[in-house]
């Protein structure tokens, strides 16, 4: 068995991975400034978006076809990003600030009974907040359009 030794992505390596990260990395910075950002991690050919000291928590990513959405790779970091997040730094991200909620990755201008993805991947994705206790949702921001809160 391999030991467990995984390696921060090469650059260069993973374009639209590191295309995505950067979108979503700019949302983490705005929201939790006081973190490094995320980084992507590899280890046996899949990779993983981390913390700054190289731990995560979801399934792993591969580069999407080149001509899939460029939303596909986008949604994939943002949802990977969510779960790190959530189990490595132990708190919900990115929150609402008017609702004090954690906010759920989802095409722009859904509802509160949406079911699901379109196949294609192509919807502008944005953070959604499920309006706390009022149920008052809203779409909060775009990825990558977060302001400091």
């Amino acid at each position: 068995m391999k030991p467990f030794d995984p390696q921060r992505a090469e650059p260069g390596r993973h374009p639209r991975l590191e295309a995505a990260l950067a979108t979503v990395n700019r949302d983490f910075a705005a929201t939790l400034p006081d973190q490094p950002p995320l980084a992507l991690m590899v280890w046996e050919e899949q990779v993983y978006v981390a913390v700054s000291e190289g731990s995560w928590h979801h399934n792993g990513l591969q580069e999407p076809d080149a001509d899939a959405p460029d939303d596909l790779a986008l949604g994939l970091v943002a949802d990977a990003a969510q779960e790190t997040v959530a189990d490595r730094l132990r708190r919900a991200w990115p929150v609402c600030p008017s609702h004090g909620t954690g906010t759920h990755l989802r095409p722009e201008g859904t509802t509160a009974d949406w079911e699901g993805w379109d196949e294609d991947g192509s919807e502008r994705l944005v953070w959604w907040c499920g309006g706390g206790a009022a149920g008052d949702c809203h779409d909060l921001a775009a990825v990558g359009e977060l302001t400091g809160a």
